[in-house]
């Protein structure tokens, strides 16, 4: 049985889907995380599904992400960030790293991590969220609230003030640019790692014009998040075809073991591809 959850914790809707699903911005479930203490933060959920979660969350300018007795920011998951818009500064309140991410990049860290998030800068922050094992699993509010709570959250490293070229101890926090990368062909679709673990794995998808990808099936549920120009989307799950288009900040559901392509009808086009657990059939 999942721990209970903290009194006051307003656990975040959970869309679920059994069959290739178009997931437009404008319909997404919207959802309010936090309390006074944490701040405020607008989430746009995608899916949030026996295997995975998606969200995009934003934040005003200046504004944070901290914790709260009710709402802390750790959690029993891999987690993937993309910085769609703004910059993101993410700190780890238990280690003191601070880390800094411009739109386009990634923050990555895994299971157990606390994370805390400032929108930098004068631009609105916009990020697309990526979480595996889901909520649905426990791993969300009941797995924060048996984690013990950090008082006085640090954002410094002062034993590097003085050694600085000393090598610090392995990073909680990765952030992780497009150079970084670990490219793969899958026909004519440049696929790029971001982070690939034995519970998510998460790629930027470039897609020349024109393109027509192969046919594909993963060993997980899968979200293919729009990030520019147009891209359709065939679908083959159980007998059954459907045909999607989605442009940027739009998304398609595909279950596990559904075949699907990707195609281009008009420019080159990028995409977000998450998957969890398995990437490979």
């Amino acid at each position: 049985m999942a721990d209970p959850l903290p009194p006051g914790y307003r656990p975040s809707p959970r869309p679920s889907y059994d069959a290739p699903t178009l997931v437009r911005r404008i319909d997404v479930q919207r959802h309010v995380w936090g309390d006074h203490e944490s701040g405020l933060v607008a989430d746009w959920i995608y899916a949030s599904t026996a295997r995975l979660h998606v969200l995009l969350f934003g934040l005003a300018p200046g504004k944070w992400f901290r914790h709260s007795p009710e709402f802390r920011t750790v959690f029993g998951a891999d987690e993937v960030l993309y910085v769609l818009s703004g910059e993101m500064l993410a700190a780890n309140p238990a280690t003191g790293e601070v880390q800094r991410c411009a739109a386009g990049t990634s923050l990555f860290f895994r299971k157990g991590t606390w994370h805390h998030v400032r929108a930098q800068g004068s631009e609105p922050l916009r990020v697309i969220e990526f979480f595996a094992p889901p909520p649905s699993q426990g791993t969300s509010g009941a797995y924060a609230a048996t984690q013990p709570y950090i008082q006085t959250p640090q954002y410094r490293r002062d034993a590097l003030i003085g050694d600085l070229s000393r090598a610090p101890a392995p990073p909680t926090l990765r952030c992780i640019g497009r150079a970084d990368h670990s490219l793969r062909l899958e026909g004519e679709i440049a696929v790029g790692l971001i982070a690939s673990t034995e519970h998510l794995t998460v790629a930027e998808l470039e897609i020349p014009a024109g393109a027509c990808g192969e046919r594909v099936a993963h060993g997980g549920d899968a979200v293919l998040f729009g990030l520019e120009s147009e891209l359709m989307i065939r679908t083959s799950w159980k007998g059954a075809s459907a045909t999607f288009e989605i442009g940027p900040q739009d998304a398609v559901f595909i279950p596990q073991q559904a075949e699907y392509e990707v195609l281009s009808f008009s420019y080159a086009a990028r995409a977000l591809l998450g998957v969890a657990p398995a990437y490979l059939p």
